[in-house]
C-alpha cells in the first residue's frame, strides 16, 4: 500500500479525491486529511507518507510555502489545482506531476501508475526550479529537468542543439554529441523551452537558433547545425524560421 496525505483548503476537493482513489486506485491509503498547510505540516513529518498529493492555491500558506518548510523531502509529489498557467508552466519546467481540477479519473490512475514506479522523492534540484521559476516569472535558468526511462537528467538549456520526436519520446542532441532520450513528446519539450532561443522548425524536429551554421534553400529547405548535422525545414514553418533568423527583414 502506498501512504498518502491530502493537503488542500476545499473540504469538497479533499472528499472527491478521497472518494475516487477509494475507487479507482486500491493500493492507495489516505492516511490524513488537511486543509491547510499549517495543519498538515507536522503530521508529513511525523507520519512520513509515500505520497503527497498538495493543492497549489491555498490561504495563508500555499503549496509551495509548505514545501519550502519541509525539510525532508521524502514521498512523491502531485500537485493538485485548477487551472494556473504559470504555475503549471513551473511545475512542468521541474519536471513535477500535476493534477487539474476537477480531477479526472484516468489521470488520476495514470498519475498512480507513474508514482508506484518511481515511489522516489523529488530530486532537490526539482523542487530549486520549480521555486525559483514562480519566485522569478521572467527568469531563464540554465538548466532544466528532464525525465528519461532512468529517472531526471538536469539538462544545461544551452547545450542542447536541436531536438527530434520519436512517437511519444524526444532525442535531445547535446553539443558534445550526447544523445538524451526524454520520456515526453516534442510538443512537451518545446513548451518547456518557448522562453528560449528554440523554435519548432517541422513536425519532428526543434531547434536552437543559437546552434544554426546555415539555412539552406528550398521548398522548405534545411537547416545546417553547429554539430554537422542537416534538419528539414517544413515549408509551412519556413516563413516563421526566416523572420527569427533576420529579425530586421521586410
Amino acid at each position: 500500500m502506498i501512504k498518502a496525505i491530502i493537503v488542500d483548503d476545499e473540504p469538497y476537493c479533499c472528499e472527491t479525491l478521497s472518494i475516487l482513489l477509494a475507487r479507482y486506485c486500491p493500493q492507495v491509503e489516505v492516511a490524513g486529511v488537511f486543509h491547510s498547510g499549517h495543519q498538515a505540516l507536522e503530521s508529513i513529518r511525523e507520519q512520513k507518507p509515500q505520497l503527497l498529493f498538495l493543492d497549489i492555491e491555498m490561504p495563508r500558506m500555499n503549496g509551495f510555502e509548505l514545501l519550502e518548510k519541509v525539510k525532508d523531502l521524502n514521498f512523491e509529489l502531485i500537485f493538485t489545482t485548477s487551472y494556473d498557467q504559470y504555475a503549471i508552466k513551473a511545475i512542468r519546467f521541474s519536471a513535477l506531476d500535476y493534477l487539474l481540477k476537477p480531477i479526472d479519473r484516468e489521470e488520476l490512475q495514470l498519475s498512480i501508475q507513474k508514482a508506484e514506479q518511481r515511489l522516489q522523492a523529488p530530486l532537490p534540484q526539482q523542487i530549486d526550479l520549480l521555486l525559483q521559476k514562480l519566485a522569478s516569472p521572467t527568469g531563464l535558468f540554465s538548466k532544466i529537468a528532464i525525465p528519461t526511462m532512468e529517472g531526471l537528467q538536469m539538462v544545461a538549456v544551452d547545450t542542447i542543439v536541436h531536438c527530434v520526436s520519436d512517437s511519444n519520446y524526444t532525442i535531445l542532441t547535446l553539443k558534445d554529441r550526447q544523445k538524451v532520450v526524454a520520456s515526453r513528446t516534442l510538443k512537451e519539450i518545446e513548451e518547456l523551452l518557448e522562453d528560449y532561443s528554440f523554435l519548432r522548425v517541422h513536425h519532428s524536429n526543434l531547434v536552437n537558433l543559437n546552434e544554426v551554421n546555415k539555412y539552406i534553400k528550398g521548398e522548405g529547405g534545411y537547416l545546417v547545425m553547429s554539430d554537422g548535422s542537416s534538419i528539414n525545414v517544413s515549408r509551412s514553418r519556413k516563413e516563421g524560421l526566416l523572420k527569427r533568423l533576420q529579425p530586421n527583414r521586410p
